[in-house]
Formats: C-alpha cells, sequence, structure tokens
C-alpha cells in the first residue's frame, strides 16, 4: 500500500519529498501563503493551489487511515480477523472499499435475517445454496418448528432467503463490481410528480428527464435535487438506458458473483429469484444511495470551486484607488442613500435623497448631490446594482453633466452590503449611523478597494456562487475562507491602514491578534518597522514569521518593511545591495540595474534560487499590486431597460457571474444577460473561466430578448446572427458547451441555453 505522501503526491503532481516537506510545515503550524511564498527552496516550488490540495487530500487520507484502525480494531474484538481479510482492509484505498469489507462485521439492528439465524434457518439457506439439487420444499421441511416461529415450510424458505439477501447484499467484491458497472453504465431519470406541473414550471425542461450520471454537469444535479426536495420531481437511478435490459444484466451479475445459475437443478429457480430479489430490493437502492450521494458530492465540489473562482475574481478586481467617491445606495420609496468617504476611506458626509417615486424631487436632489461632490472633491460615484440602479444611475449622469463631466460613475455589485449593514462589526464602525445608510459606505469603499471592503462580509453572503445554499456549508465556508485568505495574502496588507477583519485574513492571525494590532496602532502611532510588531500582545514569534512578509509599512524606517521581502532575507538584500555599491534607496526600484544582477551569486545554504530570484522581483518593483488597473464600463446612453434592447445591438457590460454553463454580464438594464459557454469564443472553451472572469468588462451581442421570461441571451462573438447562432448551439444539443466541430447531437429534452430552468433557479440564487 502506497504511504500518504505516494498518493497525495500523485494527485498533485509532485514528488513524495516535496509532498513530505511540506506536509510538515503544516503539521509545525504554517499556513498555505507562508509556505507558497516562502518555503519553495522546502517544498521544491509547490504553489498555493497545489499545497490547498495537498492539504484538502491530507485530511480526507488522515480520515481513512483512522477510519480503517477503528475497524480493524472493531472486526479484531468479534474474533473474525483472518490474514486475508485485515490484508484487503489494509489495501483499500478508499472510505466507500473500506465500508464495503466492514458491512457484514457491522454491528446493525436486528434484521430478519438476523431474526431468522435465530430461529436455526443458517443451514438451511447454506445448504440450499451449497447443493440446489435438492428440491427447497423438501429441505424446508425439515426446519418448521412453531416454537422457534417457523411455523411452516413457506416461512421457513422466506427466512432462508433473508440470510442468504443480506450475504449476498454484503459481498464486498459484488458490491464494488456493481457500484462501478452503475457508475459507468447508469443513468437518472426525473419525472415530473402528478399534479406539480404548474408548481414546479421553473423545472419544466426536467419533467421527463434522462442523463448518465456519470457525466451530468454539476449544476444540472444540483437543479434536479433541489426539484425533488421542493416535491416537483421524483428521481430514480437506471442501471443503463435500457432499464429493463439493466435491470436482468445486473441480477445476471448477482447470480453469477454468488455461483447461482440455472442448470436445471431443483433449487436453480428459488436461488435465482433470490438473486433477483436481492438486486431489487437490496443492492439497487444501496447503490442508488451510494451513487447519488457520490455525484451530489462531486457536484457540489465543483459549485464550491466555481463560487470560489468567482469570489477570487470579485475580491482581485481592479481597484479604483484613494479617490474621494460618493457610494449611492438606491431605492425608490425609500430614497436613494448617499454617503462619500475620502480617499482612505474615512467617511465625510451623508444623507437621503427622494429623486423618484412618490416624492420625486429630482432637481432638489441633484442639487444637494452637487453640492457633496464639489465640497468633499468626490472622482467617483458608485451606484448600487440593485432596484432603482438604473433610474440612480441617470440621476448620477445629469449631476456630472452638471458639473463639467469631471467625474467618473460605475455600477457595483451590491450583494452583501446588506449584510454588512445589519453587521456587528458595521455596529461597532459606525454606532450613529443608520444601518440603510452603513449600506451606502460599503458601495463606495469596495469601488475604491474591493478586497479590503469584501473581507468584512461573509464569503457565502456576497453571493457568486451557483446553487450554494444546496451544499455542504461547512466544506464551503472552509473553501471560501481558505480563497479569502490566498487572496488577502497575494495582495499584502498596509498594517497602518488595514481594518482588524483586513488583518485577519493575513497569514498567522487571529481575529484576536488583528484587533490587538490595531488598538496598538491607535495607543501608539502607525508602525515604523516591521519588528514593531513583536510589542503587540500576543503576536508571538512564529505568529510574526507568518505574517512579517504579507505586512507592509510604507514611508517606515527600514525601505524593505514595504515591500514582500520577508525579514527573514534582509541579509540576502543587505549582500545584492553591497555588491551594487549604491544605497539601499537607490538599489529598489531600478529595474534595469537589478535585471542585470545574477541570482546564483546571491545564494546560501538557506535562500536557493527560487527565493532569490523572488526578491529581485520585488526590489525592482517593491509592494507591487497583483490586480488590474480600474477601468469604468460604459454604458449605453438610452439603454436602461429590457424594453430598450434591440436584438443584434453590441453593447458593453460587466461580467458579474461565471456559471459551468457561462458568464451573466451586467449591461445596465436591470437585468444581467447570459453569454452561453458557446458563446465565449470562437474557440471551443470547456470552462468559461478560461475566457472571462468575474469584473472583466466585455462587449456583447444582444441574440435573444424574453421580456416575459426577464432573460438575455448574449454572445461574445460579435458576428453571430441571431437566429443562427442559437439554431446551431440546439442542433449540437449545447448544454454545457461543445466543439463546433462534433456532429449534431441532441438528447432528449435538452433546454435551450437560454431557457434552461437552472437559469432560472440561478439567477435567483444569485440575487438571494
Amino acid at each position: 500500500m502506497l504511504s500518504i505522501e505516494h498518493r497525495i503526491a500523485q494527485d498533485i503532481a509532485a514528488q513524495p519529498a516535496q509532498v513530505k516537506a511540506a506536509v510538515e510545515l503544516l503539521d509545525g503550524g504554517a499556513t498555505v501563503p507562508f509556505i507558497a511564498r516562502y518555503r519553495k527552496e522546502v517544498t521544491g516550488g509547490l504553489d498555493d493551489t497545489q499545497l490547498r490540495l495537498l492539504e484538502e487530500r491530507l485530511g480526507y487520507l488522515r480520515e481513512l487511515e483512522d477510519r480503517r484502525a477503528a475497524i480493524l480494531a472493531s472486526i479484531e474484538e468479534q474474533g473474525k480477523l483472518d490474514e486475508a481479510l485485515k490484508t484487503q482492509i489494509l489495501e483499500a484505498d478508499t472510505k466507500a472499499r473500506l465500508e464495503d469489507l466492514y458491512l457484514p462485521y457491522k454491528p446493525k439492528r436486528r434484521t430478519k435475517a438476523q431474526i431468522a439465524r435465530e430461529a436455526g434457518l443458517e443451514p438451511l439457506a447454506t445448504g440450499l445454496r451449497e447443493d440446489p439439487t435438492v428440491a427447497p420444499e423438501e429441505r424446508a421441511a425439515a426446519f418448521v418448528d412453531a416454537e422457534k416461529g417457523v411455523p411452516d415450510v413457506k416461512a421457513a424458505l422466506d427466512g432462508a432467503r433473508q440470510i442468504l439477501i443480506e450475504s449476498i447484499a454484503e459481498d464486498a467484491a459484488l458490491v464494488g463490481e456493481l457500484r462501478d458497472w452503475v457508475w459507468a453504465k447508469g443513468q437518472i431519470r426525473a419525472k415530473v410528480v402528478e399534479g406539480k406541473e404548474n408548481e414546479g414550471a421553473k423545472f419544466r425542461d426536467y419533467f421527463d428527464h434522462a442523463e448518465a450520471i456519470a457525466k451530468i454537469p454539476s449544476h444540472r444535479l444540483l437543479a434536479l435535487l433541489r426539484a425533488r426536495n421542493e416535491g416537483v420531481l421524483a428521481l430514480e437511478l437506471l442501471p443503463t438506458a435500457e432499464p429493463e435490459q439493466g435491470h436482468s444484466e445486473a441480477e445476471g451479475r448477482v447470480a453469477a458473483q454468488a455461483g447461482i445459475a440455472a442448470r436445471g437443478r431443483a433449487a436453480d429457480a428459488w436461488l435465482l429469484e433470490t438473486c433477483r430479489l436481492a438486486w431489487r430490493v437490496k443492492l439497487h437502492l444501496s447503490l442508488t444511495l451510494d451513487l447519488f450521494g457520490r455525484s451530489r458530492e462531486a457536484a457540489e465540489d465543483e459549485a464550491i470551486r466555481v463560487f470560489g473562482d468567482n469570489l477570487k475574481d470579485l475580491m482581485l478586481a481592479a481597484p479604483a484607488g484613494p479617490k474621494a467617491v460618493m457610494g449611492l445606495d438606491p431605492g425608490i420609496r425609500t430614497g436613494v442613500k448617499v454617503a462619500v468617504v475620502d480617499a482612505t476611506g474615512k467617511l465625510l458626509a451623508t444623507t437621503t435623497v427622494y429623486p423618484h417615486e412618490p416624492r420625486r424631487q429630482w432637481d432638489q436632489s441633484l442639487a444637494e448631490l452637487g453640492a457633496l461632490c464639489i465640497k468633499h472633491g468626490v472622482a467617483l460615484i458608485a451606484i448600487g446594482n440593485g432596484t432603482a440602479s438604473r433610474e440612480t444611475d441617470k440621476l448620477a449622469g445629469e449631476v456630472i453633466k452638471k458639473l463639467g463631466g469631471k467625474i467618473a460613475k460605475i455600477v457595483v455589485s451590491e450583494a452583501g452590503a446588506s449584510v454588512y449593514s445589519a453587521s456587528e462589526l458595521a455596529a461597532k464602525e459606525f454606532p450613529q449611523l443608520d444601518v440603510s445608510l452603513r449600506g451606502a459606505v460599503s458601495i463606495a469603499r469596495r469601488l475604491q478597494d474591493p478586497l479590503a471592503e469584501l473581507v468584512k462580509i461573509e464569503p457565502k453572503a456576497i453571493g457568486v456562487g451557483q446553487y450554494q445554499h444546496d451544499v455542504n456549508q461547512i466544506k464551503l465556508a472552509r473553501a471560501l475562507d481558505a480563497r479569502v485568505e490566498d487572496c488577502v495574502n497575494a495582495v499584502g496588507v498596509d498594517v497602518n491602514t488595514a481594518s482588524a477583519p483586513l488583518l485577519a485574513r493575513v497569514a498567522g492571525l487571529s481575529s484576536s491578534v488583528a484587533e490587538n494590532i490595531v488598538k496598538h496602532r491607535d495607543e501608539n502611532g502607525p508602525f515604523r518597522t516591521r519588528q514593531a510588531l513583536k510589542k503587540v500582545p500576543r503576536l508571538g514569534d512564529k505568529a510574526f514569521e507568518q505574517c512579517a512578509g504579507f505586512l507592509r509599512i510604507g514611508d517606515g524606517d527600514e525601505p524593505l518593511d514595504a515591500s514582500g521581502v520577508h525579514p527573514e532575507a534582509y541579509p540576502v538584500v543587505a549582500r545584492i545591495i553591497a555588491a551594487c555599491g549604491r544605497e539601499a534607496k537607490q538599489v529598489i526600484g531600478d529595474g534595469s540595474l537589478l535585471r542585470g544582477l545574477k541570482p546564483e551569486q546571491f545564494t546560501d545554504e538557506r535562500f536557493g534560487l527560487p527565493t532569490v530570484r523572488d526578491i529581485l522581483k520585488e526590489l525592482e518593483k517593491p509592494g507591487r499590486d497583483p490586480r488590474p488597473a480600474f477601468v469604468a464600463p460604459e454604458f449605453a446612453e438610452g439603454v436602461e431597460d429590457l424594453k430598450d434592447l434591440v436584438v443584434g445591438m453590441v453593447l458593453e457590460g460587466r461580467v458579474t457571474n461565471v456559471a459551468a454553463f457561462g458568464a451573466f454580464v451586467d449591461i445596465g438594464v436591470h437585468q444581467d444577460g447570459l453569454v452561453h459557454v458557446s458563446a465565449l469564443s470562437h474557440k471551443f472553451v470547456r470552462d468559461p473561466r478560461e475566457a472571462v472572469k468575474a469584473g472583466d468588462i466585455v462587449k456583447v451581442k444582444v441574440m435573444e430578448v424574453d421580456l416575459q421570461r426577464q432573460r438575455i441571451a448574449l454572445s461574445m462573438r460579435l458576428d453571430d446572427v441571431p437566429g443562427e447562432a442559437r439554431s446551431a448551439r440546439e442542433e449540437r444539443g449545447d448544454r454545457g458547451g461543445g466543439r463546433r466541430d462534433q456532429p449534431a447531437r441532441k438528447p432528449a429534452s435538452a433546454p435551450s441555453p437560454v431557457n434552461s430552468a437552472f437559469a432560472d433557479a440561478f439567477a435567483r440564487a444569485r440575487k438571494g
């Protein structure tokens, strides 16, 4: 059996020695961002993606080993552990295989088979199976005993059958073979529950639907499971595309494994019926539950991955930077909430204006917003994308015109703003501010620095996932927290301006230590050096090692503290500066000088080429931000509602979300449009994120507008002809993408890219 290190190495395409080194670091309290950035020599250059997978697999395999030990102990305690079984258990490489082997020995409630054994019917079952030449009724007659609860031959044979069915269903080799076969050939079939046609209209594309369980896309499986949970669909697992043929084949496999065949012997028919019942009553049901669980877990993992990818893109979106921003949280009856923040995010002013129904104070609102812009030197206006967003965008446009057009306006996602507004953190930050106005502050700040503001919100509340409420919430939270941690550490944090929630996401820092950093900063003034962090209560040597490289101190006493160079590597920098024969401030930022150096000259026993190369890059562009430059999308004038859209229009918009089947784009009409995966590029796109990511500004063509269902079909292939492109997709049966050169195929009940039931549900999930 391969060691844990060897198995993980295969999973992440690495060497066992690399895995062993990484495991030792993780067990020693090191964080993934720290290992990925500052321990490349130790791990052989494993990146954060490999390390996250390593961490996940390590947890699974250690749980597997714990379960293996518990199973061995349980069977040994029963006195049933022989060498053959022990070898099988030691060689089991999945939890499913382990449980298959343990099933016959697992303590269970009193089954019908157990009752039959207590009645002394096990010899009858064994005899019928080993010697089918004797008629079942004849053999059973000797076991009739009313005192033992066996009043007649029929009762004796029923008991014997229960024993055999349980024995067959607990055959680990048979269960494993059938599981693999059904997974390869099985089909999930969905049927609408009678009387639920109208109530479940959003799932109508799946009212009569069948699809291979091994190939069904994650979003479609989660849609089917949600429909089942809502009582709209009934789901079953068919062994093959031809149900009756599949069941017959399954029964044959059961009989073959049990050594039972029709050879004209007296008990053959009875034994074959027992095999049929073992499949129909026991095995099919247990495998359905098992494989539904397996496919759901895979679908959840994919949904969590998509959510994590979108969250990363959103958090690493281009920051507008240190500019005064006015945040507008749109509303109709309740008014538009307004907050102005300065270049550092400090709140300067708040108000509420009522330009829309029922008050219609348009001119008064223009005057009030214009005055605030002039007074506070507003450079950008951030408009939340909720209800009344376009009306408020028009208001902001008029304000800008009256001020000479020197201010830019940007519609931003307000996902999670209401959650932040009502949070304990917001109450602590703005105790005197009305909850509704806190949302406007969040909208303004997330334009300045999306990362710094979004870390204040629980990742799940940001709402860029598919079926996020249907997946394992513990696993989702863990995965999203890891993504947030990776994003924060990739960018780095200014320790003298960062909030406690942002600092808490830095490698090695807990929430309490982050609070202590802010408190120390408030009481003693800004930190002048990274070393001064060691004076913060509860920030010990280990925490300092993990966090120091990710914390930035600009204009401090040590120039390197503003870079991503870890303090432990400052001696290397000293050698580099000495070799240049200049002062540190003259070397830092001089790209031509630094690119002319040979990294090999500055390595030593501790710091190898990977670290030295990273140091030289940091010295060239100290504290470099990996995020893209800020660009605002320009929405078309006069296009403010679905009714304003015309098929064939080419518009600019911002990608708000990426799902497995395509990308949603905000084109400024209240409702995001969908670019199906097949319309993202002229090239084949397997994963939509290969072509776009959340936050990207793209040009799209309007392919179809469905006013009744509030849907917009878009294409990023600007030469697509409306109608023709959709027909081509439907001919191919595209539901998750497909090669343009594949032969035409159209699966039964295939929903069109625009009209899939999932698009409805997903749009609602994104808003909720």
